[in-house]
């Protein structure tokens, strides 16, 4: 094996051992025992290297053994079968995307969209299917104590948020009078294989979130937002403009930035400050360095990957799929 090969698996095997500290431990055992079963095995590890570097990431490699219909079997038979599998594997890896749309991200949104004077033309870049479109339509429960349901009732959908620090929790929901997002490759709820991919990037034991996915499926369903394919670099400015007079355009983004090449958010970052939009950021660390540098200096050592911006300022630090905020 080469040098550069050996350097490849390396970093391969980094990234999943990672994944499983970092991501999966407490929130997904199987997908913990996994990753670190990846990690250990030279072999895997050599062939997800040689796929190209974008289509490398634990989480969609995951996703496709489970599109696939792999049963959660001890780590030693995972390997064996994905080793079975590979060829199908590559297949899915090569023609999909990590699409993760969780509806339980809006509860971590919500305290900065409440703040918003409205109404709000709510749009979202790297929408997947839309699914976080949807705040004023989910029931939100913060700390097990204050709930918030929509004006027509409690929702079919509900969000569980445990949260630190001086959140401020609204009171009411926002008014929301129209949805829009942009996406590489829109998913439709309506369809079923593409409903299946974004079960299949849901983890291993997570009922609530594969429930809660079919609730909001259900609401887009009814009342579909406006999709548009395409780059959100080419396409965020013609969505904002469209905005009519009297209702403020509120740009949001979950964990998509991180697919950009830094050029690619510093155009994006750019075009945020301009525009005439407010604009809601839930991204991993490192991935707006202008945005960190807000951080207040006591909890920059702070342990968590995701920051909940306002018009590029720190405001909260949040785990991945919503369940905990901690504001700054």
């Amino acid at each position: 094996m080469r040098p550069l090969d050996v350097d490849n698996r390396m970093d391969v095997s980094a990234r999943f051992a990672d994944f499983a500290h970092r991501e999966a431990y407490g929130n997904s055992e199987r997908y913990d025992t996994w990753c670190r079963a990846i990690a250990a095995d030279h072999d895997l590890c050599a062939r997800i290297a040689a796929l190209p570097s974008h289509k490398q990431q634990p989480n969609l490699v995951l996703a496709a053994t489970r599109y696939l219909g792999v049963v959660e079997v001890p780590p030693a038979e995972f390997l064996g079968w994905l080793r079975s599998n590979w060829d199908d594997i590559c297949r899915e890896v090569l023609a999909r995307s990590t699409q993760t749309n969780e509806p339980g991200r809006t509860a971590a949104i919500l305290p900065l969209l409440a703040q918003i004077e409205g109404p709000i033309a709510l749009i979202e870049v790297g929408a997947s299917a839309g699914l976080c479109l949807y705040p004023d339509r989910y029931s939100h429960v913060y700390d097990d104590k204050v709930r918030l349901d929509p004006a027509a009732g409690p929702s079919t959908v509900v969000t569980r948020c445990t949260t630190t620090g001086d959140v401020p929790i609204p009171t009411v929901l926002p008014q929301i009078v129209s949805r829009s997002g942009v996406d590489l490759n829109p998913l439709d709820v309506a369809d079923l294989d593409h409903m299946r991919w974004l079960h299949a990037l849901i983890w291993p034991g997570q009922i609530e979130r594969d429930e809660r996915l079919d609730a909001a499926a259900a609401i887009a369903r009814a009342d579909p937002p406006m999709l548009v394919r395409g780059d959100l670099n080419e396409r965020i400015e013609g969505l904002v403009d469209a905005v009519p007079d009297g209702v403020t355009a509120v740009v949001q983004h979950t964990a998509v930035l991180a697919y950009l090449d830094m050029a690619g958010r510093d155009r994006f970052f750019g075009q945020m400050s301009r525009l005439n939009a407010r604009w809601i950021s839930f991204e991993g660390r490192g991935v707006f360095p202008q945005i960190d540098r807000t951080i207040p200096e006591r909890t920059q050592h702070q342990e968590n990957r995701f920051v909940l911006a306002l018009d590029g300022r720190a405001r909260a630090f949040a785990t991945a799929h919503g369940q905990r905020l901690h504001w700054l």
